[in-house]
């Protein structure tokens, strides 16, 4: 099963603190101990959401907002993308992550990524073969 593990926002996160070598280490040593156990596909920090942008989608018209965004216990100062077994080994990954927000109370929410089967009879044989060519694309782009 994969996962997102989202890294959300903090006061200073959207202050644009950085984070010190001390924690860079720390986490340096926790992304390899996910790859070297196959658990990592992917994971950024991403730009407080002063840099981002919105598009909001209402009565079939689409509206672009600047951030920042008002709340911050909303937003996401990162992620990384997992390949686990369960929840539970998801859970217990997520344990062993050093705090990322030293000094404020910072959280990790946990999201199960939508697989093919997921979506049932509604994901026809031909929306799969479309959706698996691409993948396949983006996978050797990602490779080039």
């Amino acid at each position: 099963m994969r996962v997102m593990v989202i890294v959300k926002a903090t006061k200073n996160s959207e202050a644009n603190v950085m984070p010190d070598e001390k924690l860079m280490t720390e986490m340096g040593k926790y992304n390899e101990e996910l790859m070297k156990a196959g658990v990592l596909l992917a994971g950024d920090g991403l730009h407080p959401s002063n840099k981002g942008k919105r598009i909001r989608f209402a009565d079939g018209k689409k509206s672009v907002i600047d951030g920042p965004f008002a709340e911050t216990k909303e937003l996401i100062a990162g992620y990384w993308m997992w390949q686990v077994k369960s929840m539970e080994e998801a859970v217990e990954w997520a344990r062993r992550c050093p705090p990322p927000m030293p000094g404020e109370e910072s959280e990790l929410e946990i999201r199960p990524v939508f697989e093919a089967e997921d979506f049932g009879a509604e994901f026809t044989p031909e929306l799969r073969a479309r959706e698996e060519k691409l993948r396949a694309e983006l996978e050797q782009k990602q490779k080039a």
